[in-house]
């Protein structure tokens, strides 16, 4: 077995290329066209014929005007049934062929003109043998026999050895499946590192056993590849343990902070600076929260997915929010509520993800929000609007990332953390959907995610992790 996939392609197309050349060369040779030597009972049989010739013709006197005629009359007389009888003259006359004979019977006789050893070849659908010698008195003759060819091979063959060309092409058309098994098996290695690439770019960070196999090239890669997805893994936990050892250690002074703030309040009352203080210390906690979350997110290989109907899902979202907006004095307007359309997805990711685009529709809008839901064969499209200060088309890509603030929102007073779209946008990723910006009907901001519809028997292969 040929461990490098360099040798192993140059053995193949050698290999190949040999093959090609072998059947080029060796395939002409077996044309049952070709000339071949006489059994010992066809040698018998034309020695016999020539006899007989020889015979009619010395009891048929010779006659100089008519002599083509008297050589016609043996020749006839003598044929075996369903076969024909020629001579050939000294001179190169051939006496009792037809007009549409002539030309397989000069290249016949050219290539077998020694009485001493007949032949026999086929030309399509007859065979031609001999010469054998005839005597005429001081004449020599030379007799040739014309009979059905049998077991004679298909035109298309004979048009094939007759043409190297077209030879060349079939042999090549035949060697196409070896060459395309060849080629398969020879990129199967790639396909299979493909596969793990897309795995990671998904952010599934397993190894893969199966790379570290095949030609050296590839299993040297398959080795490289695992040990890199081993690093990502051990970065991402450090990560994620940094994250996690940060808000612990955040957390410590902010529940010191919130407690100091209450005693205060116990000992001096009520104040601006203490509500300032304590609002604060609540948006650093929520921040800290949005972080962990999206961090999670980011690197989390498999969402625990189950089915769910879109009305089901969203529905306590969409009270909340206008429970919310009366409460802020706002108009939010469902104008087309979620159906029965079959989801398989993460119900708490998508949860919040709605929640967090509709929430901050709440946030930047003036007066008046809508929600609309619209579902076709393929998928769900959620749309958002409000007549809120909108965002600026060169800002649109960038709201989804984490911390930005258009110039609209910098101000605090304002709320969020600048980390809710970037949740959201995560969370549609994961459910191969997406999410995006753009101008509103109504003055503002229109958000709209759409997200894939999945029948049962599409989704059989999803587990519950």
């Amino acid at each position: 077995m040929i461990n490098s996939l360099t040798a192993r392609i140059f053995a193949i197309f050698w290999l190949t290329l040999a093959l090609v050349l072998m059947l080029v060369l060796m395939v002409p040779k077996l044309d049952s066209r070709q000339l071949t030597p006489l059994l010992d009972s066809e040698q018998r049989q034309g020695i016999m014929l020539q006899q007989h010739v020889e015979a009619e013709l010395a009891g048929d006197p010779a006659n100089d005007l008519m002599w083509w005629r008297r050589l016609f009359r043996s020749i006839d007389k003598w044929a075996p049934p369903g076969q024909r009888l020629i001579l050939v003259t000294s001179e190169g006359r051939v006496i009792g062929a037809q007009r549409n004979e002539m030309q397989v019977i000069r290249n016949f006789i050219g290539q077998s003109d020694n009485s001493d050893h007949p032949q026999k070849k086929k030309y399509g659908r007859v065979e031609l043998v001999g010469p054998f010698p005839v005597r005429d008195g001081e004449d020599n003759y030379q007799l040739y026999q014309i009979r059905p060819a049998g077991n004679s091979q298909s035109d298309f063959i004979s048009l094939m050895f007759d043409r190297p060309l077209l030879l060349l092409i079939v042999t090549m058309l035949i060697s196409i499946p070896l060459l395309l098994w060849l080629a398969w098996s020879l990129a199967k290695p790639a396909r299979k590192l493909k596969h793990a690439a897309d795995e990671v770019a998904r952010g599934n960070l397993r190894q893969h056993p199966e790379l570290e196999a095949g030609p050296q090239e590839f299993l040297a890669t398959g080795v490289s590849f695992n040990q890199m997805v081993s690093a990502l893994e051990r970065m991402v936990n450090a990560q994620q343990r940094l994250l996690s050892d940060i808000s612990h250690e955040l957390r410590t002074p902010l529940t010191r902070l919130q407690l100091a703030t209450a005693l205060m309040r116990r000992k001096h009352g009520e104040g601006h600076e203490l509500a300032r203080i304590e609002t604060e210390a609540q948006r650093l906690d929520s921040m800290i929260n949005d972080l962990l979350v999206l961090s999670r997110n980011q690197h989390k290989n498999e969402l625990t997915r189950e089915y769910v109907t879109a009305s089901d899902l969203w529905s306590d979202v969409l009270d909340d929010a206008k429970f919310e907006a009366e409460q802020m004095g706002k108009n939010l307007q469902i104008t087309a509520p979620p159906e029965n359309w079959m989801l398989v997805c993460n119900p708490a990711a998508l949860d919040s993800a709605l929640e967090n685009v509709v929430r901050n529709a709440l946030r930047y809008s003036n007066q008046q929000i809508s929600v609309a839901f619209t579902a076709d064969q393929l998928g769900v499209t959620i749309t958002v609007d409000d007549d809120g200060p909108g965002v600026s088309a060169e800002d649109r890509e960038q709201i989804f990332r984490p911390f930005y603030r258009t110039d609209e929102a910098r101000d605090r007073a304002s709320g969020g953390s600048g980390l809710g779209l970037a949740i959201v946008e995560k969370a549609v990723e994961q459910h191969h959907g997406w999410v995006k910006a753009e101008d509103s009907p109504l003055g503002g901001l229109r958000l709209v995610m759409w997200l894939p519809l999945q029948h049962r028997r599409q989704a059989t292969g999803v587990e519950s992790k």
